[in-house]
């Protein structure tokens, strides 16, 4: 596999909780560990726990770059992966906005809410046309189905314009997250969304 010449860095968003179903931990170790295969820098919400963990341990340990982003007051919650270069900020919109500026494309891993709240933002951006980077998720046994069924609901009641659903990619394996990404592009191309319905 080969990357996209264009993406020198993916943005994962996933779980930090160490309950989490075996398989989806073992998928974020996979991704972490093809990243740094892929010479793919991994960003990430820098804990060492829950998906977030297990996906930078694998990259680290596969000898790849990793640049991990944390509040100053989740340091002890999500306990900080310090084995690799993590950033301290004082806010989770500083995580978010560094973690952007910082990134090529974003690839979204199960998680909970915190996830949630950083994918809307992140789409609620390209929604506004204010980026146009990759934007795919892992949909291991349908766990997003769910989320894209909200979304299609809003479009379905024309809150939101149907071109919005071409503006990120959902695939059922970590193999296949790096192609979907490539095959986006590095999104200078797309189109903007209508602001109007």
């Amino acid at each position: 596999m080969t990357k996209s010449p264009a993406i020198d860095s993916v943005c994962v968003f996933c779980g930090s909780s160490n309950a989490a179903d075996p398989s989806f931990l073992e998928a974020a170790a996979a991704f972490g560990a093809l990243l740094a295969h892929e010479g793919v820098c991994l960003v990430y919400g820098g804990g060492g726990v829950g998906l977030m963990g297990a996906c930078a341990r694998a990259a680290h340990n596969a000898g790849g770059r990793v640049l991990g982003v944390i509040p100053r007051f989740l340091q002890t919650r999500e306990v900080v992966y310090e084995t690799v270069e993590t950033v301290v900020v004082e806010t989770m919109h500083a995580r978010k906005q560094l973690m952007f500026e910082r990134s090529d494309a974003f690839v979204v891993l199960p998680g909970g809410v915190g996830t949630l709240e950083e994918v809307i933002e992140l789409m609620s951006w390209r929604r506004l046309s204010l980026h146009t980077k990759p934007i795919v998720f892992l949909n291991l046994d349908g766990y997003w189905e769910p989320f894209f069924t909200l979304i299609r609901h809003t479009v379905d009641h024309r809150l939101t314009p149907p071109e919005f659903l071409d503006s990120w990619r959902s695939v059922e394996r970590v193999e296949e997250l790096l192609p979907a990404i490539a095959a986006m592009g590095d999104g200078s191309a797309s189109p903007a969304i209508p602001l109007v319905t």
